[in-house]
């Protein structure tokens, strides 16, 4: 009779070497410290409110917990705790039904056509004590633009309508501007605009006046860098608004939907801003022509709802005012290389500036 013969010894699987972020993992230690280099983690990211995992994107996030490959238990919990909107997660069925009341809103009343042509509030003369004083934080302004076309084929963008609104949804200033060279595309079906709203509408110079007393809030520019009353410029597409207009306004003063970072698609490409509202805000807009007010509202909403998200001040990838985006010099020591991943999580640092950071005083660019 033979002998029963034992089963060969199974050798210890080799050690992976996961980052404490995202929960890749790596056979090699330096794949996992060049994965940290170039992902820029930090608490400032998108996370997974059931197992911390961090993304790079809200899209990222929507996929892990409700995409076509959900993450099992990720799923199964949100599915039933989670908020479909902000993705945050809630700890019983009464909160998230509370929270649900407050964080789907309602399209705001589209301004049409047919209003004044010309509305400017005082807002551009208050300097009161809730306005960018000494220590406080600075306020925001969003703004939105209409364009026509013009040149022969009507594809030349020149701005025919601005609108501003305050944090408090407030219309601050509205205008016809009047077109730099001919009309040849009104682009009805999307502007709404005709001949007769431009035909005795503001000049382009007036309202480039107009628009920075509003931004600038009474500061010099000297002084803009150095933080001051100016506002922060909320708005979609930012730079193609600037250039219809002709303007320009410091970088670290705008917040735009179009280019912040965890906004984005997955591909860093920007989503339209009838799906950021759709998707984040619970409601349409531009079902006809678009409408400047009922944007500036919604892109307002969007910025105040990830303003609002709470990130710690302090600990794992933090960035602060005196941080270098992006810094890595510390990466370039030897010691690196003893590190475990907490430690280089700690030492990881956003690419990005959160918004989260302009509710905190004495803004810095």
């Amino acid at each position: 009779m033979d002998s029963e013969v034992d089963p060969p010894e199974t050798e210890n699987p080799p050690k992976r070497h996961k980052c404490s972020a995202c929960y890749k993992q790596y056979k090699k230690k330096e794949h996992l410290i060049e994965h940290m280099k170039i992902s820029y983690h930090s608490l400032h990211q998108p996370r997974c409110g059931v197992c911390q995992k961090h993304c790079k994107s809200f899209e990222s996030l929507r996929e892990h917990l409700t995409g076509p490959l959900p993450k099992g238990l990720c799923s199964t919990i949100f599915s039933q705790q989670g908020c479909q909107l902000c993705l945050s997660l809630f700890d019983s069925a009464v909160s998230l039904r509370e929270h649900l009341e407050t964080c789907r809103l309602s399209s705001p009343a589209p301004m049409g056509t047919d209003a004044m042509p010309y509305i400017s509030s005082q807002i551009d003369n208050l300097d009161s004590c809730d306005e960018n004083g000494a220590g406080g934080r600075p306020r925001a302004i969003a703004m939105d633009c209409e364009m026509v076309g013009g040149g022969s084929d009507g594809s030349l963008e020149i701005c025919a309508r601005v609108c501003l609104v305050d944090e408090d949804e407030n219309l601050i200033f509205h205008t016809y501007v009047q077109p730099i060279i001919p009309v040849t595309n009104y682009r009805y079906d999307i502007t709404g605009l005709t001949e007769e709203n431009l035909r005795n509408a503001m000049p382009l110079k007036e309202v480039q006046e107009k628009v920075l007393q509003i931004l600038y809030n009474g500061e010099s520019t000297g002084k803009v860098l150095d933080g001051g009353k100016a506002r922060l410029l909320v708005g979609h597409d930012l730079e193609h608004d600037f250039d219809c207009l002709k303007l320009n306004y410091p970088k670290h003063l705008l917040r735009d939907t179009a280019k912040y970072r965890p906004l984005m698609k997955t591909n860093l490409v920007s989503h339209s801003l009838k799906y950021l509202t759709r998707t984040y805000l619970g409601y349409d807009i531009q079902s006809g022509a678009h409408d400047p007010y009922e944007d500036c509202i919604s892109v307002m909403r969007l910025y105040k709802r990830i303003r609002g998200q709470i990130h710690k001040e302090e600990g794992y990838g933090t960035l602060t005012s005196n941080n270098n985006i992006g810094e890595s010099v510390c990466w370039q020591s030897e010691k690196v290389s003893n590190l475990t991943p907490d430690e280089l999580y700690a030492m990881s640092r956003s690419d990005y500036r959160c918004w989260c950071l302009d509710l905190r005083p004495n803004l810095a660019p």
